[in-house]
């Protein structure tokens, strides 16, 4: 007789992205709409943790359905609440005891430099003008918040790595012109090679600020 077919295990719940995870974080304080969890996120995790509106609907709707969160009447404005379950409580502490991955940078301004040899003269120093802005209201707001109090240890230790990261984007700007300076004798019209392109701002002193 033929050996009988293996039995089907139960199938392994996937793991949380960190965007869905999130979302459970801020349903643990009690109920939120969508809308209001757009907000939530914006205001405390939005300087470094991007996450769009269609992001927080699908994946609360991916929530309630592996019974994570429930999904409350819409109410006003078509607003629904959604609120977390114990197992999306559980879930939500596995994926924090979880060992975070290494941080990817994404940073624009950073890119636009590194193939700033292209550029006219001045360009890129126009561009850090307008990021210096944007850098200076955020350290000035993490510096509020911390003034204002009320915060625990972990927002603390949040908000002393951002306002750190801003202190040191501001004093790399500062530096900049000194950086990039083509110094005497240097070739500073000329494009970088796809071979410089690699070798990092060091490698691209003849760029133009």
């Amino acid at each position: 007789m033929p050996d009988p077919a293996p039995v089907p295990g139960p199938v392994p719940e996937p793991e949380l992205n960190a965007t869905a995870a999130s979302l459970l974080g801020f349903l643990q304080a009690g109920e939120a709409s969508g809308y209001e969890l757009v907000g939530i996120a914006q205001q405390s995790i939005g300087d470094f943790w991007s996450l769009t509106r269609s992001q927080v609907y699908r994946e609360l709707s991916a929530l309630a359905g592996r019974g994570l969160v429930t999904a409350g009447p819409a109410g006003r404005r078509a607003r629904r609440p959604y609120t977390i379950t114990d197992a999306g409580r559980a879930a939500f502490t596995r994926w924090l005891d979880r060992a975070p991955e290494p941080e990817q940078i994404r940073y624009p301004l950073l890119l636009t430099v590194s193939f700033g040899a292209a550029l006219r003269p001045g360009r890129i120093r126009e561009f850090v003008a307008g990021h210096r802005v944007a850098h200076e209201r955020r350290l000035a707001d993490y510096l509020s918040k911390v003034e204002a109090g009320g915060l625990d240890r972990h927002l603390r230790a949040t908000l002393a790595f951002g306002i750190r990261y801003e202190r040191a984007v501001l004093a790399w700007m500062d530096e900049l012109p000194s950086l990039l300076d083509p110094g005497p004798g240097s070739d500073s019209g000329s494009a970088a090679s796809p071979a410089d392109a690699g070798a990092g701002l060091e490698g691209r002193g003849q760029g133009q600020v």
